[in-house]
């Protein structure tokens, strides 16, 4: 990374600026409540920490976890074996641990924005570095933690860090802003949906008598479609984090209005699941062999079916209900398709379709908004970081 002004940077090694920290080598007892023990999945890829993918440990666990260093806000965490290169900034009153193959950087002083620090790990320079220092193990690849330390970065000024940052952040801020609505306006949504159930007392009926599962869709083999792949389906959101256009060689097809989830462990019991309604008219779109699609019959609103596929009921009967060998199994849509809920009053659908549907296209609007921040952060990110954007005479 060059700076148009060398004098706005030093090539420092980690440990002159930071302190590394371990985690440890050994699982412990997961708890449902306690103390936060981050794992792999507790960190994305885009930089965040994912309250979905927290797991708790006990109190006196939680002592034992923490002996090498206690995760303060501002820290640095980092993975560094098995998926490697996923960084995050630990927020504020956060209380829990390092998991395995969790490591931590901490600045040592105010010489490093810890903000900036994140950003520096996320650029793609640093990325491409860190891949090229990857060792090929016989189970997991890793990056030698004891190596992290004597790794250089470019260090600008403190002014110039501050000033990236605040680029930067703002970007983020909105992103983060607009998740927290988005989370919201969903639980408000579960809310409604999980009062329907409880309260409802019609005869039940089976998903398929209200929905298709794997309905048919139309999509000319080589024909340059939207693909989402596995990875792109959120574990708690209905929105999925991007798309490719490709062409079309198999896979689950789908348009707007349908609901997909994951059936193959472990992205079932993780959640992967999206809401389709950002196609264009008549649009189809495909993604993995490994998606159930659930569509509406027309009576219930599609967002019923979103509801459903995140309501802990139905993800139970889905995960109970996996066949296969260890490690590859399955739902069937058929198992699904079988699964008994309450049939409502046309009234009560109507009354939950007026409130839901205001709150998805809000949903939308913000997930939408988001892709296009998160596009113009990527762009400026490298282009912050190696000085080809000059913020020496910025004004925060």
């Amino acid at each position: 990374m060059r700076y148009k002004d060398a004098s706005l940077y030093k090539k420092v090694r980690i440990s002159e600026v930071c302190d590394v920290f371990d985690g440890p080598h050994a699982t412990p007892k997961k708890t449902m409540h306690g103390p936060i023990y981050l794992g792999i999945d507790s960190i994305t890829d885009d930089g965040r920490i994912n309250p979905a993918g927290f797991n708790h440990l006990s109190p006196d666990d939680y002592k034992l976890w923490t002996k090498r260093v206690i995760p303060q806000e501002n820290d640095v965490v980092f993975t560094y074996e098995a998926t490697i290169g996923r960084y995050a900034l630990i927020p504020k009153d956060f209380y829990g641990c390092l998991g395995r193959r969790i490591g931590l950087v901490r600045a040592k002083d105010d010489r490093i924005n810890p903000r900036w620090l994140l950003y520096y790990f996320l650029s793609p320079e640093w990325q491409r570095f860190i891949n090229s220092r990857i060792v090929i193990g016989s189970t997991v690849n890793r990056i030698p933690i004891r190596s992290f330390p004597d790794y250089e970065i470019n260090l600008p000024s403190r002014s110039a860090q501050d000033q990236i940052t605040a680029i930067l952040g703002s970007i983020d801020d909105l992103i983060e802003k607009n998740t927290q609505i988005n989370d919201n306006l969903q639980q408000q949504a579960f809310a409604l949906f999980d009062r329907l159930l409880t309260q409802a007392e019609g005869r039940l009926c089976c998903l398929s008598e209200i929905a298709e599962l794997n309905p048919k869709r139309q999509l000319s083999k080589g024909s340059i479609a939207r693909c989402i792949d596995m990875a792109q389906l959120s574990t708690s959101g209905a929105f999925p984090s991007g798309w490719k256009m490709k062409p079309y060689n198999g896979g689950m097809r789908f348009s707007n209005g349908d609901t997909i989830i994951a059936r193959i462990t472990p992205c079932l019991e993780n959640g992967k699941t999206a809401f389709i309604d950002f196609l264009d008219e008549s649009e189809v779109a495909f993604g993995s062999t490994e998606y159930i699609v659930i569509a509406s019959r027309g009576v219930y609103p599609a967002e019923y079916f979103y509801c459903l596929a995140r309501y802990p009921a139905f993800v139970d009967y889905a995960v109970k209900n996996m066949n296969g060998s260890s490690g590859r199994q399955r739902v069937s849509a058929d198992i699904l398709s079988k699964y008994l809920l309450p049939q409502l009053p046309e009234e009560e659908i109507a009354s939950f379709t007026n409130t839901v549907s205001s709150l998805f296209q809000t949903m939308r609007r913000n997930s939408l908004e988001n892709i296009h921040l998160t596009a113009l952060r990527d762009a400026l990110l490298p282009k912050l970081m190696s000085g080809e954007i000059d913020v020496s005479n910025v004004t925060l």
